[in-house]
């Protein structure tokens, strides 16, 4: 069974053989589904406040 996972930035499913995989230096893996998300996450965005992610839809009342 092929694993799918979650983007860790914006939430949407990561269909596989697609996405990118950031491994930090103590080992946490972190799930990507465009270099969007990947350059989100590097410049210290939170996606709470980030109004397209699944987590910042929820925080402003939309879902």
């Amino acid at each position: 069974m092929v694993e799918t996972y979650k983007c860790n930035f914006c939430g949407k499913a990561i269909e596989p053989g697609t996405g990118r995989l950031f491994v930090r230096k103590d080992g946490a893996l972190f799930y990507f589904c465009s270099m969007k998300c990947h350059k989100n996450y590097d410049l210290g965005r939170v996606p709470r406040k980030v109004a397209w992610t699944e987590a910042g839809r929820k925080a402003l009342g939309k879902e």
